[in-house]
């Protein structure tokens, strides 16, 4: 392959990439997933319903909050690593939100916690943080 056409599926590649992440943007925009749907949803028909399990959800936030129980020990109680705890705690789609690329937009989708507890439990992350660091 010459310089020429390997310089040519470089930027047809870079081209491929910006429409896709383009078309992404605009779904998010429209209030729909982008991604596999998270912990406590199922996708029918395209569309973010509440799996089975939603209410685990909302144990698992208040969980959170209203106890001194360790990341670590409520991630192990609910057979998630603590990194996939702490994705579940700072999802924005639990309070029918979409994220994508920085940006928050209103999803089409059933919240399952509502803003109030998701934002303290968000409160409660920092402190901890700051405690670590």
């Amino acid at each position: 392959m010459s310089k020429e056409e390997e310089l040519i599926i470089q930027e047809y590649k870079k081209l491929r990439t910006k429409s896709q992440k383009q078309g992404m943007k605009e779904k998010a925009k429209q209030g729909n997933l982008v991604s596999r749907p998270p912990f406590g949803y199922n996708l029918e028909n395209g569309k973010l319903i509440p799996g089975q399990n939603w209410r685990e959800v909302e144990d698992i936030f208040n969980e959170f909050l209203n106890t001194s129980n360790s990341l670590r020990k409520i991630s192990a109680k609910h057979s998630f690593s603590v990194n996939g705890l702490k994705k579940i705690l700072t999802n924005f789609t639990y309070i029918g939100k979409i994220k994508f690329d920085g940006e928050i937009h209103e999803g089409n989708h059933q919240p399952l916690i509502s803003s109030t507890l998701f934002n303290h439990v968000q409160n409660k992350l920092k402190n901890i943080t700051k405690t670590i660091s």
